[in-house]
């Protein structure tokens, strides 16, 4: 199996939302995306030296000023334009390639979508099991094959199991995000 075979949660993400993932193959193509990434962490290294910065809400001053003189003010070396005009200017002329974010069929939410995604069999006693925890799950026959989109909520210690089946949502379970033991940030 070849790295591009592989569906990793975020390229699933990408294929729900219909954006193309076009992968930079030559280093040339690398080098276009790397050396603008090195350019501006020399940059910010030199200029927190430069003013004292001693923590990071100093530093992320500094760099909320940089990304704000980068898109707003700042003539772009290959474009020849200040980003910002040039985005303005592409969507006067209906030449922009970004569009309005809708919830693709048949999903009801962002939670099914950007989330921790899981596939389960539910059992003979109508569960399935994530990490050791068990989740009834009543409205899918037994051995068959359930998706589980897992929502981790950014307060209160809770995720949202929303249950799947067929391109169906037929449940949703607050859990306790530590009981889920998924990948941790």
């Amino acid at each position: 199996m070849q790295t591009d075979d592989v569906m990793p949660q975020w390229k699933q993400v990408c294929q729900d939302c219909q954006v193309k993932i076009i992968n930079a193959l030559s280093p040339q193509a690398k080098g276009k995306v790397e050396r603008p990434y090195g350019w501006i962490q020399d940059h910010l290294v030199r200029i927190c030296a430069r003013e004292n910065v001693a923590t990071i809400t100093q530093a992320n001053r500094i760099l909320y000023r940089e990304v704000y003189e980068y898109n707003y003010k700042r003539i772009h070396s290959t474009t020849e334009e200040i980003p910002y005009l040039r985005y303005q200017r592409a969507l006067k002329e209906n030449k922009s390639v970004l569009r309005q974010f809708l919830i693709p069929p048949p999903y009801q939410s962002i939670k099914d979508i950007f989330c921790f995604r899981l596939n389960r069999t539910v059992d003979a006693y109508r569960t399935v099991s994530i990490n050791n925890l068990k989740l009834r799950f009543n409205n899918v026959p037994i051995h068959e094959e359930a998706n589980l989109p897992i929502y981790p909520y950014a307060t209160g210690g809770l995720s949202e199991v929303r249950f799947w089946y067929k391109n169906k949502l037929l449940d949703i379970q607050k859990v306790k995000t530590e009981l889920l033991k998924l990948v941790h940030f």
